[in-house]
């Protein structure tokens, strides 16, 4: 058969590839999810709430921002980067105790929600200004994650400064069974001291807080000398962060960048092997797109295969004799 021929057959038995291309647009339609196995991850995220994380030190989008919204914004980042399956639930922290706002749901089914209840995290949430991070934010996040079950992990986002501040000599920890703690304590902040804005019930921002206004750092057990200290100033406490996570079994991450969270969230040793429904019908519908294309191709697309082929055999034809001794073939 020529090559002409070839052509011709073919463009005829184009006119079969629309009904082939419905058929697949049919059951890009109607085809079930299809069950495959898939690293998740469940996670219940803790946000500080208190008013230290409204000190606008970080940097979104080149302008200041705060740091819960700092840590909101990184959050939605990491929400578009689970891979569905994966749960992810909200709680909030102050004083001593972590409130949770919603328990682990599947991120791809509820995306939408997740993200309007994420933006409703605000310290118009608190119920008081002072926190135990160490003494009482942890354990609390933990009883309940162990509440909620399916093994949910914790990831608790703060700047790591408690009200009023701790003794240096007080031991952080006690007690606390890390082997039943799993997940991250993410540090938010910048380097440099800034002032605490001071907000009413309602939000309301009604100034700063001056070094009277707040406990400094009590003195030394049997010194009798208070340290220099400025708890009415905020920075970032990871070198606390960090020794708590260690005593604790958690990992410690600063975040850095709008990625830094989604990258520790996603880290593969919190990942679990899981069966996930899958939505699998891309496939018949891209295959649905290439009979499309095939079945309307210009014909003059068509004979470009056979054009080129008369090239290169125009081409062989000319240089192979050189390789054999013999003259070029006069056409």
């Amino acid at each position: 058969m020529s090559g002409v021929q070839r052509e011709r057959g073919f463009a005829k038995w184009r006119h079969a590839l629309t009904p082939l291309a419905l058929v697949a647009l049919i059951a890009a339609v109607a085809m079930p999810d299809v069950t495959l196995p898939r690293n998740t991850f469940n996670y219940i995220v803790t946000f500080d709430i208190t008013q230290s994380m409204d000190v606008e030190d970080m940097v979104l989008d080149g302008a200041p921002v705060s740091r819960l919204k700092f840590s909101q914004a990184a959050m939605r980042d990491a929400l578009g980067r689970l891979p569905c399956g994966s749960k992810v639930g909200w709680s909030v922290f102050t004083g001593q105790r972590v409130l949770l706002l919603m328990a682990p749901v599947e991120v791809c089914g509820n995306y939408d929600a997740l993200l309007v209840s994420l933006d409703g995290i605000d310290g118009r949430m608190r119920w008081t200004n002072w926190s135990r991070i160490a003494e009482g934010g942890v354990y609390s996040a933990v009883r309940v994650a162990q509440d909620v079950g399916g093994g949910a992990a914790i990831a608790f986002v703060t700047d790591g400064q408690e009200a009023p501040p701790l003794s240096a000599s007080r031991p952080l920890m006690e007690g606390i069974n890390a082997a039943r703690i799993s997940g991250w304590l993410i540090g938010v902040g910048g380097d440099q001291p800034a002032a605490i804005p001071k907000t009413d019930a309602n939000g309301n921002r009604i100034g700063v807080w001056q070094a009277d206004d707040v406990i400094q750092v009590p003195p030394t057990p049997g010194s009798g000398v208070a340290a220099q200290t400025h708890e009415e100033l905020s920075e970032l406490r990871g070198e606390y962060l960090a020794s708590v996570a260690r005593q604790t079994g958690l990992d410690y991450r600063r975040l850095l960048n709008v990625t830094s969270f989604g990258d520790a969230l996603l880290e593969a040793r919190f990942a679990r092997r899981e069966p996930v429904p899958t939505d699998l019908r891309w496939c018949p519908a891209l295959l649905a797109l290439l009979l499309l294309v095939a079945r309307f191709m210009p014909d003059a697309v068509l004979a470009w295969p056979r054009a080129w082929r008369k090239r290169i055999q125009s081409i062989v034809l000319h240089i192979a004799p050189a390789f054999n001794g013999r003259p070029t073939r006069a056409d």
